[in-house]
Order: structure tokens, then C-alpha cells, then sequence
């Protein structure tokens, strides 16, 4: 039997849901168009479906992952009936969808997470998003599966085990996201094999010397943490309890300075390379959830500036990371399985459109924490996200051609 068209219920519009203001304020359309431009993406004339509606459409498709294609955009194309002075969009096919999306490709879409996800936490107002002045930061992976299409299996691959091969073919993704806020400030994704420092390391340029970043045990080697360390951010992150790292200097507060050196270079590099670090050492115990033995690797080399038991509590703040999946691959979704496109590129498209999604939603909750000076996890992404699929949005929320009638917010600011 064939398949029935996912629609959005009875007299429900997507419009009634998704306030498209709310994106065209976190993603300008003047910087859409700048990016469609630089890339060549644009649009050159006024069409049914210009590139800039495609790009907030793409953000779209993860709110209602189940609703067709075309039901997404009859309600994400209401803006443009707006800027044709008509009561209603004009129709536009899933053939003419992909099309649209196939031209605007993947890289716009990275571009604009580059340009529109900005960390959000002000010290003032949310010092817990703060460590002695430096924001806190983490990088961490995941993995999600993607359509069952042969090109996509091609181009990701598909784990196995000893069971067989699994279900679906899967993509790694990393994040390097604000800690406090859940903000993501940087995105990549690669194919299921992919090392995550390999996607980890375009990301590196998203660090910045304010920076105190954290890390599980997979970003730890030495060229991981040199390339790091040369943003200028400071890093504390997790290493594995049987590295060798002798000790050579103990410090007041239990901790010890030692020194690592790449490997597979002559001595004299090894040591022109040399880098001190701050090791800690401590368990956890009566906590059955958790490992028992943790150690720490930190640039934070003064154990009086920076005593080990406020770096052993930081550390654990990385475990934001964990919700922020969860606020991805569970709610914002729904538990569908995740990215429904059909070809590698277009993959890669709804990927990013997914993460300017996320950042929309945690935009939103960011005001209410900001203006209301409450932690950002007294707030519920949930009831934010439910937010955003109800409330009903200005007509001509984002006309096609950028407009000074914008009046859009510099992402971040209230």
C-alpha cells in the first residue's frame, strides 16, 4: 500500500507553530543573502521559492520532521505571499523543493553557524557560565542515522558488530558548544568512521583566548592538544588514568606539574616541543553512575589561581554536552530518525539547518534567562521549543529580497 503524505493535522499550519520572525532574528536575512551571494546561491530573480525561504526552510524541516516537504513549506512561504500582496503562497512541488535545495547546497548553511552562532552568556548576568573570567566551553561527538540510501551508505558507511550490519546507515558529528547557555558555536560532520579530532579540529578557530575549554578522553594527544593550545583558549580535559606522565613537580593542592612530547620525532624536536602541564588526580567515590578514578590535563598551570577541587567540579560541567543531544536527537526531532535526506550533500544541508534550529530554540530561552537574571537550566528547552511551534508569526516574518523593514537583531543580544 502506499504511503499516505505526512501532513500537519486538521486546519493546523505550520505557521500556527513556527514563528519564522523568531528565525529571521537569530539568522538575519540580510546575512542569508550575503552568504547565498558569496556562494553564488542567490536567487537573481523573485521566484515561487527563492534561495533566502529555502535556507529558513531547511531550519524548518527539523520542527516537524514528520509533516511532508510540502506541507513545511506552505507554511515557511507565508512571508512571501506577504511580499506579493497575495492571500496565499503560490504552490510549489517537492521536485521543485529539492531542486531549490540541491542549488543552494550545504556550505551557505555552514557559513551562517559560523556567522549567527555567537555565545550567548554575559558574565554579569550568568556568572556560573564563567570560570574566573574565562567562558566555558566543551567540545564533544555523537553519531545518528541517516536514511537507508545507497549513496548515503557510500558516503557515511553503516557500523557493524557482530550481529550483522546496523539498521541504517549513521554520520559522527562534533559540537563545540557554551556550556551554560547550550549554545552551539560550532558544528561538523563526517562519515561514521571519521575520527572526531578529524571533525574537531575546523572547529579550533571557534576558540578564543576568553575561552576555558573541556574535553573527554578522545581530545587528548599531544598534537590534539598542541593545535588546541595555540588558539590561545585554555583547556581542561580528561585523559586516560594509565598515560604516562611522571610526575615533576607536586603542588600544594595534590597536583602535579609533568610534560608531554609528540612521538615519532628526532629528540631535539621532541623537546623543542615539549609542553608543560597540570596534571589532577582524584576519585568519585559512593557515586555507582560514575567512574571512580578521573584525571585532568589543564593549562592552568597555578594551583592558588586555580585550585584542583574548583577544576574537579568544572570538569563535570561538560556533561552539559550530553543534554544538548538529548535536546537534539530526542526533542527537537522527536525521536524520528533524524535526518531524512537523500543524497550526502543534502545531508550535510539539513545537518546545519538543524544546528541553526537548536541555536534558535536556545536563543529564545536565552532572553527569558538573561532578562529575568535565572540559570539557563531553571528554563526548559522543551517548553521553549513548544513555544516556538505556537506561537503565531507576523505576516511577512522574512520577505524574500533583504528590506531595512527587517529590523533584525544582532544574534545574541536582547
Amino acid at each position: 500500500m502506499a504511503r499516505t503524505k505526512a501532513g500537519l493535522g486538521t486546519g493546523a499550519r505550520l505557521a500556527d507553530f513556527l514563528s519564522a520572525s523568531l528565525m529571521a532574528r537569530v539568522v538575519p536575512p540580510e546575512i542569508v543573502h550575503e552568504v547565498l551571494d558569496a556562494h553564488g546561491r542567490n536567487s537573481r530573480r523573485i521566484r515561487a521559492f527563492p534561495a533566502v525561504a529555502g535556507v529558513y526552510y531547511v531550519m524548518a524541516l527539523s520542527l516537524y520532521p514528520e509533516a511532508s516537504y510540502e506541507a513545511v513549506f506552505s507554511a515557511v512561504s507565508q512571508g512571501l505571499a506577504w511580499e506579493a500582496g497575495a492571500p496565499q503562497p503560490a504552490a510549489v512541488s517537492k521536485v521543485a523543493i529539492s531542486l531549490l535545495r540541491s542549488r543552494i547546497g550545504s556550505q551557505p548553511l555552514a557559513d551562517l553557524v559560523a556567522r549567527c552562532c555567537v555565545p550567548l552568556a554575559d558574565p554579569a548576568v550568568h556568572p556560573a557560565g564563567f570560570y574566573r573570567g574565562l567562558r566555558l566551553v566543551a567540545f564533544d561527538g555523537s553519531t545518528f542515522e541517516l536514511a537507508d540510501d545507497p549513496a548515503i551508505e557510500q558516503e557515511f558507511g553503516r557500523p557493524g558488530g557482530r550481529q550483522g550490519q546496523a539498521g541504517y546507515p549513521q554520520a559522527r558529528c562534533v559540537l563545540l558548544a557554551e556550556c551554560a547557555s547550550h549554545a552551539i558555536l560550532g558544528a561538523n560532520l563526517g562519515p561514521y568512521g571519521s575520527g572526531e579530532w578529524s571533525l574537531c579540529q575546523s572547529l579550533l578557530e571557534r576558540l578564543t583566548p576568553d575561552m576555558l575549554c573541556l574535553a573527554d578522553r578522545g581530545f587528548n594527544g599531544f598534537e590534539h592538544w598542541e593545535q588546541a593550545r595555540a588558539t590561545g583558549a585554555q583547556l581542561l580535559w580528561r585523559c586516560g588514568v594509565t598515560r604516562n606522565l611522571p610526575v615533576e613537580k607536586m603542588l600544594a593542592d595534590g597536583s602535579y606539574l609533568s610534560t608531554i612530547r609528540p612521538t615519532g620525532v628526532s629528540v631535539a624536536e621532541a623537546k623543542a616541543r615539549a609542553i608543560q602541564v597540570r596534571v589532577i588526580d582524584y576519585i568519585l567515590p559512593n557515586m555507582p553512575d560514575s567512574q571512580s578514578h578521573y584525571r585532568l590535563m589543564t593549562t592552568l598551570l597555578d594551583d592558588e589561581a586555580a585550585p584542583l577541587l574548583e577544576l574537579a567540579t568544572l570538569y563535570h560541567r561538560r556533561w552539559a554536552m550530553e543534554s544538548i543531544y538529548d535536546e537534539l536527537k530526542t526533542h527537537l526531532v522527536q525521536n524520528r530518525r533524524v535526518l531524512r535526506s537523500r543524497t550526502p550533500e543534502l545531508v550535510r544541508q539539513e545537518f546545519f539547518g538543524w544546528v541553526l534550529m537548536h541555536y534558535t530554540v536556545r536563543w529564545l530561552l536565552h532572553q527569558g534567562a538573561a532578562r529575568y537574571r535565572i540559570p539557563h537550566e531553571d528554563l526548559s528547552f522543551v517548553g521553549h521549543l513548544q513555544l516556538i511551534r505556537q506561537q503565531q508569526p507576523l505576516s511577512g516574518a522574512f520577505p524574500p529580497t533583504a528590506s531595512e523593514k527587517a529590523g533584525a537583531v544582532v544574534p545574541g543580544t536582547a
